[in-house]
């Protein structure tokens, strides 16, 4: 699935097969041939992946290995929207809005 994880990277950072090729040193080719899963990339080449999307190989790794995972859209989901509401109820917080659904309840009553 590493083929796939790389045309999905490449597909969100908006570049064409090209744009890629010319930032990675490589031809549009080669980059059609890897996306197609007729050729692995070399680490180093993974490596040069990783600095133009400016994360981790780690992290390419990690999404190539759990791409089409049953369950792993359902858990991503989840844990973003757990941290999403802790977030709010962190800013809601800090910015002195805890109270105020009391007093909004007051003033449509």
């Amino acid at each position: 699935m590493l083929n796939e994880a790389l045309r999905l990277l490449r597909v969100f950072h908006d570049l064409s097969q090209k744009d890629l090729a010319a930032k990675l040193g490589v031809t549009k080719s080669y980059i059609s041939e890897i996306e197609a899963g007729k050729k692995v990339p070399t680490l180093q080449l993974l490596e040069r992946y990783a600095q133009v999307y400016n994360i981790p190989l780690s992290s390419i790794m990690f999404f190539s290995e759990n791409i089409g995972k049953e369950g792993t859209a359902e858990k991503t989901r989840q844990f973003v929207s757990e941290k999403v509401l802790r977030l709010m109820a962190f800013i809601a917080e800090r910015s002195g809005k805890q109270g105020d659904d009391e007093e909004d309840q007051k003033l449509s009553a």
